[in-house]
């Protein structure tokens, strides 16, 4: 057992244990709600630059599972209240200790969770340090911010990905950083994907001849991607468009909207959202640290965040075929009560495509 501290650049600090990698790191502290999933949470791109607190108390009880692992570990650092170090699963292969010493993740451990909860909850999502001294100067904590998010976690590589049994359609991806579920998605309803990373050209998208095309979501500032959302404005009218996390954001930016950072984001799989056009509430996964203002861009909100009344979509049908949330509507380790979106939106672009629309 080997002391560290858990510094906020609001001054506060909190005293744990170390576990993972023996470094300090720097990042925003942000918290999850879900009570499953971290190996999800460790690997999703969406945390680039972030040091995650999980709010439920026991992490590592189901150890690792190499299998069901999507990608690299992606978040800066990890803080848990207790982490179980003798998993019991059939699957398993190893704990959680040794996975983020082997990925060079610092955690830390055996500090109130609950507390660093309240503080982020008061005071809103801010820069934090796993360490093993407290630092006299907190200056370049204050200082910090995450830049180029997007750049970091997506792949330069194209790649065409066929449908699940019959084509019905070709959709274009664009990747602002995605993990592989919503291609797995598309693919499932009989789409064949193309996936282009985000600093693909319309030209570049064009070319692919799409049926549809899918905005991503994607960690990060959606005002810093002016070229993106450029390019997104540009194809606009040329085929169905939805978009997805960033990719909401995105295409709202494309159609003169503006967005903001929340106050502490929206980070889990227990996430409320209200249909405006009818009566359901669904359960969302969620992971985002910025919003759409509705009222600055010419669409109908048709999602709304229960919690704290942001915008979770718009529709901007019938002036232009796009469609855009801010949950993502399929995701390993959340709920899938909004799956049918991804169906509407193949149904829509099979549409589009008899119509000779596009």
């Amino acid at each position: 057992m080997k002391k560290a501290y858990l510094v906020l650049a609001n001054g506060k600090v909190f005293e744990g244990w170390r576990f993972g990698a023996e470094a300090s790191v720097t990042g925003e502290l942000v918290f999850t709600t879900g009570v499953v999933g971290y190996l999800e949470n460790l690997t999703d791109p969406n945390y680039y630059g972030q040091i995650v607190l999980q709010t439920f108390p026991l992490i590592g009880n189901y150890g690792v599972i190499e299998e069901d692992i999507p990608d690299k570990a992606q978040v800066a650092g990890f803080v848990v209240r207790e982490w179980c170090d003798t998993p019991s699963n059939f699957r398993c292969q190893y704990d959680l200790d040794k996975y983020l010493k082997d990925q060079g993740i610092p955690g830390i451990y055996g500090i109130d969770t609950r507390e660093v909860t309240r503080t982020i909850r008061e005071n809103g999502v801010m820069a934090a340090m796993i360490c093993d001294e407290v630092p006299a100067d907190l200056s370049a904590l204050t200082a910090y911010e995450i830049k180029d998010a997007a750049a970091a976690v997506t792949p330069d590589e194209s790649a065409v990905l066929p449908a699940a049994g019959e084509e019905l359609c070709r959709v274009t991806l664009l990747n602002f950083g995605s993990s592989a579920h919503i291609a797995d998605a598309l693919m499932a309803k009989g789409a064949t994907v193309t996936i282009l990373p985000y600093t693909a050209s319309a030209a570049d998208v064009l070319a692919t001849d799409p049926d549809g095309i899918v905005l991503s979501e994607g960690p990060g500032n959606p005002n810093e991607l002016t070229n993106a959302i450029e390019t997104v404005k540009a194809l606009v009218g040329k085929a169905p468009i939805f978009g997805v996390g960033m990719g909401h954001q995105i295409l709202a930016l494309a159609m003169g909207g503006k967005c903001e950072k929340l106050h502490h984001g929206h980070r889990g799989g227990n996430q409320p959202v209200k249909d405006l056009t009818g009566t359901r509430t669904y359960m969302t996964t969620q992971n985002h640290g910025y919003t759409v203002l509705a009222d600055s861009v010419n669409a109908t909100e048709i999602y709304r965040n229960v919690n704290d009344g942001s915008c979770e979509g718009l529709c901007y049908y019938p002036a232009t075929p796009a469609q855009s949330v801010q949950f993502t509507p399929v995701y390993g380790n959340g709920p899938h009560d909004t799956s049918f979106l991804y169906t509407n939106y193949i149904e829509t672009v099979i549409k589009s495509k008899k119509a000779g629309e596009c």
